[in-house]
C-alpha cells in the first residue's frame, strides 16, 4: 500500500523540488498517510515543512492556529472546509502550498453524521486552488478508504502542480 502512495507522492515531491516550493499538510481521515507518503521520498525536507493529523476540534485549533469560531460556518467533509484548512496550514507554516483532507473513513459513526467512505480534499497554492469530493464504494472498510482518500489527495496535488508548471 505505502509503495503505491509513495510513488504518487514522489511525483508531487519532484515537482515541488524542481519548483523550489514547499508544502504543509492537514491529514484528517487519512490518519497521516498523506504526510507519510510525501516523507517516504528521500530529500523530502527540501519541500515538506510539516503538518498534522486533525481529528478533534481541539486538535484543529492547535494545528491550524485559527481564531475561535472562525471555522464554525464550515461543515466537515466538504470541499469548502478542506480548502479552508489548506489555506490555514499553508499560512501557519509559511508554505507555498497547503493540502488538506477531511472525511469519514468508516468503522464507526462520524460524530457529525458524515457517511463512511466520504472524503473532501483541498489544495491551495500560489498558482492554483482546487478541491474535490470523493465517495467510495468501500463503505465501512476503514483501511481501504484511508488508502483511497490518500491516493486521491496525492493525485489531485500532482495534477495541480503539473498544470501550474
Amino acid at each position: 500500500m505505502l509503495e503505491v502512495l509513495a510513488a504518487l507522492a514522489a511525483e508531487a515531491g519532484t515537482l515541488l523540488k524542481t519548483r523550489k516550493q514547499t508544502i504543509a499538510v492537514v491529514d484528517g481521515s487519512t490518519g497521516g498517510l498523506i504526510s507519510a507518503s510525501l516523507l517516504a521520498m528521500p530529500g523530502a525536507s527540501a519541500f515538506y515543512l510539516g503538518g498534522g493529523v486533525i481529528y478533534t476540534l481541539k486538535g484543529r485549533r492547535i494545528v491550524l492556529g485559527h481564531g475561535p469560531g472562525s471555522l464554525r460556518s464550515f461543515t466537515s467533509a466538504t470541499t469548502d472546509y478542506a480548502l479552508a484548512q489548506a489555506r490555514l496550514i499553508r499560512q501557519r507554516y509559511g508554505a507555498d502550498w497547503g493540502i488538506a483532507e477531511t472525511g469519514a473513513s468508516g468503522g464507526s459513526a462520524h460524530p457529525l453524521g458524515v457517511a463512511a467512505g466520504t472524503s473532501a480534499i483541498g489544495v491551495v497554492g500560489p498558482d492554483g486552488v482546487e478541491g474535490s469530493t470523493l465517495v467510495t464504494t468501500q463503505s465501512n472498510n476503514r483501511l481501504a478508504n484511508m488508502q483511497t482518500f490518500t491516493e486521491a489527495a496525492l493525485v489531485l496535488l500532482r495534477d495541480v502542480l503539473e498544470r501550474e508548471c
